[in-house]
């Protein structure tokens, strides 16, 4: 094998810009539609971090693809499809993991099945492969106008529903027992946090592929929490990072003959490998991203902990949840 010839046929298939003026003009509804996934993502997954919630994204990212299959399948709109998959995953993990300390294993039960039944409607369907591919890496050329709107209004649905439980979901999901002392409908929020959560997988699925929506929905969160304690600044780089692994991603691919889910994996896992490596060269130089209270908590520069209390809620933890459950 020619190593040489290897290299630059590579090279050749990941950076091709010829026309790329025309490009971005045709395909500017993705560049925008990216940008809304980009601040969902990074909204939501300071709130998945905090719930330690990784596993379940990936376990509705699944049944979101078995919904899109079978509408595949069965001739239907697809966003719609794996809408409702994600939407039915959400709902069966924020009811049964609010009664439930075995949430991790309820996620394993839906993952296989998931990913089950979506192959099986893929091997019936008879039409493109390239339709089958998309569900599973993702596509940045089938966003028109509809599409685009549509998006619009469920990002806009999941960015007011935080809003509008910021506070009270950021204390139940930090310090979840004392959020149910003080009243606070701990198993309300939590189907409501997967319904929003559910919405956003569905969202990111259609741009970067069921396989990989970690990438936008965990690892720009888990960068942002590397680099600082304050909650406040953790969302701000959160959703930095998620857009500059959303866009920068589609605009590297748009000059690439390459599917548009390894451009936005490999921004955001240097993102990550960036912020870890500067948060060991804090650590061993003594520095740290904020100072020690009274009970061992490390407090961000505008004095909240880092367990993301928020504002005139006690930072004191009396128990800790079960690692995954959504009732956390």
């Amino acid at each position: 094998m020619n190593w040489d010839v290897t290299w630059e046929n590579l090279v050749g298939s990941v950076f091709v810009f010829e026309r790329y003026g025309e490009l971005l003009v045709l395909l500017q509804n993705s560049i925008w539609a990216g940008a809304l996934i980009g601040l969902v993502g990074g909204m939501i997954g300071t709130f998945v971090m905090m719930r330690d919630m990784a596993f379940s994204v990936h376990g509705i990212a699944e049944l979101s693809f078995a919904g899109g299959a079978i509408a595949l399948l069965v001739g239907a709109d697809i966003v719609t499809g794996s809408l409702l998959g994600s939407i039915l995953a959400a709902v069966i993990m924020g009811v049964v993991g609010a009664q439930s300390r075995e949430s991790n294993s309820v996620v394993g039960v839906l993952m296989p099945f998931g990913l089950g039944v979506g192959i099986l409607a893929l091997a019936l369907y008879q039409g493109r492969s390239a339709n089958r591919f998309a569900l599973l890496t993702g596509q940045i050329v089938s966003v028109d106008e509809v599409q685009l709107v549509s998006m619009a209004v469920l990002s806009a649905v999941v960015i007011g529903g935080l809003l509008l439980v910021w506070r009270p979901l950021t204390f139940a999901s930090t310090d979840p027992f004392v959020a149910q002392a003080r009243g606070l409908p701990i198993r309300g929020l939590s189907i409501l946090f997967m319904l929003l959560l559910g919405v956003a997988v569905a969202l990111s699925v259609q741009i970067v592929g069921a396989l990989l929506v970690l990438a936008l929905l965990i690892s720009p969160a888990a960068a942002a929490m590397n680099l600082s304690a304050s909650p406040v600044k953790i969302v701000i780089l959160s959703v930095v990072f998620a857009e500059a692994a959303m866009v920068g991603g589609i605009l590297l691919a748009l000059g690439g003959a390459l599917p548009i889910s390894p451009y936005v994996t490999t921004i955001s896992f240097l993102i990550w490998v960036g912020s870890w490596a500067l948060r060991k060269i804090r650590t061993s130089s003594g520095g740290r991203t904020g100072t020690d209270d009274a009970h061992g908590h490390v407090t961000g520069d505008d004095g909240y902990s880092n367990t993301g209390t928020a504002p005139g809620t006690p930072s004191t933890v009396t128990g800790s949840s079960p690692s995954g459950s959504p009732s956390a």
